[in-house]
């Protein structure tokens, strides 16, 4: 096997440890590894993010329901609208190039990192506090689903960064218990957003299988390593290291012909 296929299938055991871990932030590291290290094209790397990342939020999710960490109502009610925007979101994802898909999604990578480095988790821990006891509100509940599915669906990112807020804001869950709920809601919105792709008969079957399973073992260690430590200064470090990345494909995509 060429160097360059394993060391993207290393790196993709990150993706996996930072959804064990955080409970989202490493999908978005899913595409770029795609592209750049194991040399798949920007359309087909979508799809692949999304069946990698859904199969292994799945199984971190798992995790958290067995430490009583889930609420499969909110899941499911989140889910639900969220896997009718990925849907929607992945057949919209052929209409522009793979160049422009690229700039949006290094784009995108630039506001999760700011997002993550910003103090919104003393916030929304303040915030959960406060919300319990109060009943869920269901519109926004829905339309922040939508929204975050259609995110998922056209960029191929789990979108765990917007549904942890969301779920504490408007599902009135505890921080702990969005965290494990936000996988399952990208689990169910990234099995949508690949069975809508076009791009999905694309991807390489081998490629995706050996990926998926480098990112189940982080999520294993990142889901045992969450129960013995606090993770901020990790997602400060990952902050930073996807603001790296993101400048780093801005100036690439912005630089490359064609």
């Amino acid at each position: 096997m060429p160097f360059h296929l394993i060391l993207a299938i290393a790196l993709s055991s990150v993706i996996g440890l930072s959804l064990g871990l955080l409970g989202g932030g490493g999908s978005i590291l899913a595409v770029p590894v795609l592209v750049y290290v194991a040399g798949v094209t920007p359309h087909a790397a979508v799809p692949m993010s999304l069946a990698i990342v859904g199969t292994t939020s799945l199984v971190a999710g798992l995790l958290h329901q067995g430490s009583g960490r889930v609420s499969l109502k909110a899941a499911l009610l989140f889910g639900a609208a969220g896997m009718g925007g990925a849907w929607f979101g992945a057949k919209l994802t052929h209409l522009i190039s793979g160049r422009v898909l690229l700039l949006l999604f290094a784009l995108l990578m630039l506001v999760v990192g700011s997002w993550m480095l910003a103090p919104f988790t003393q916030r929304l821990v303040a915030g959960s506090e406060q919300s319990e006891g109060r009943k869920p509100h269901l519109v926004l509940t829905l339309v922040a689903g939508l929204g975050v599915g259609g995110l998922t669906g056209f960029l191929g990112v789990g979108g765990g960064f917007l549904v942890v807020p969301a779920l504490v804001l408007f599902c009135r869950l505890p921080i702990e218990h969005a965290v494990g709920t936000s996988l399952y809601v990208i689990a169910l919105n990234s099995a949508a957003g690949f069975i809508g792709h076009p791009g999905g008969s694309r991807l390489s079957l081998g490629l995706t299988i050996a990926f998926t399973a480098a990112a189940l073992v982080g999520a294993v260690v990142g889901h045992r390593i969450a129960t013995r430590m606090h993770p901020q200064r990790l997602r400060s470090a990952f902050a930073w290291f996807v603001i790296l990345v993101g400048a780093g494909m801005v100036a690439r995509t912005l630089l490359s012909r064609g």
